[in-house]
């Protein structure tokens, strides 16, 4: 599986995600660069993936990922997987803004979708 590696060590791009794919969890929208943005939403449809498994390996699993932080688990497990129970995917939009001053990084909105599919 070919992935982006964002100029990061893998420990540091490993943690980075994982501090975005909490973030978007605990928050349901953040604002980051169109490439962390693209790889974080692998992981984020993951984590929601395992919230619609329920089992025990499936919550350890997200668990790991989250650097065991159980508020965001609770919310994957209880709320997120509850509101796409009827959805196979797609859990993640993508808004683009505007290009960021002194870099010229495309910054775009990172958002967890409404409910059920249409």
């Amino acid at each position: 599986m070919a992935y982006r590696k964002l100029g990061r060590t893998n420990k540091h791009r490993r943690s980075m995600l994982a501090n975005l794919t909490k973030d978007l969890i605990m928050n349901e929208r953040i604002e980051t660069t169109e490439t962390r943005a693209k790889e974080t939403r692998k992981f984020v449809d993951k984590m929601i993936s395992y919230g619609k498994d329920g089992s025990l390996v499936a919550r350890r699993k997200a668990l790991a990922f989250l650097q065991n932080d159980t508020a965001a688990v609770k919310k994957v497990f209880d709320d997120l997987a509850v509101r796409y129970a009827n959805r196979n995917g797609g859990y993640t939009r993508i808004l683009k803004l505007d290009e960021r001053r002194g870099d010229d990084a495309l910054v775009v909105i990172l958002e967890l979708v409404e409910g059920d599919a249409k």
